[in-house]
């Protein structure tokens, strides 16, 4: 296969979804057929426009992710489309609290690290003093 081909195929992936993973650059260098096979099945459900709006599949990506524990990078990826397409951060976390009851705090920590990240949040830190002495 062409390499114009694969990168043709690349750059389209980053107009429809918004983003491309690592792994989707690596599979359009070494098979190429099997990334068009796995793209076909995500455009199916998720890229074409059926019952559920764009941003209810980014929320339930996110938090799907999340309860998986999905590397960083993609369930950062899902965030920033979310941002993109005017889901607020506040949605965001709200989808991903949702792991507390039935994934777990550790679940839910690990999507929160990424979305904390990714939406730039600091945290309140203890005054000073307030911690114990060694």
């Amino acid at each position: 296969m062409a390499d114009g081909d694969k990168q043709a195929y690349v750059d389209d992936m980053v107009r429809r979804r918004g983003y491309v993973l690592p792994y989707h650059k690596a599979m359009a260098e070494v098979d190429l057929p099997v990334l068009k096979a796995a793209d076909d099945l995500v455009s199916a459900a998720y890229l074409s426009q059926r019952t559920l709006d764009h941003r209810t599949k980014e929320l339930l990506f996110v938090l799907s992710l999340t309860v998986l524990k999905a590397e960083r990078h993609h369930i950062a990826s899902h965030i920033r489309t979310a941002l993109r397409i005017g889901v607020s951060p506040q949605e965001i976390l709200e989808a991903i609290e949702i792991a507390l009851p039935e994934a777990g705090v550790v679940a839910f920590q690990h999507g929160f690290d990424v979305w904390r990240e990714v939406v730039g949040v600091t945290g309140v830190e203890p005054s000073a003093g307030v911690l114990p002495r060694p």
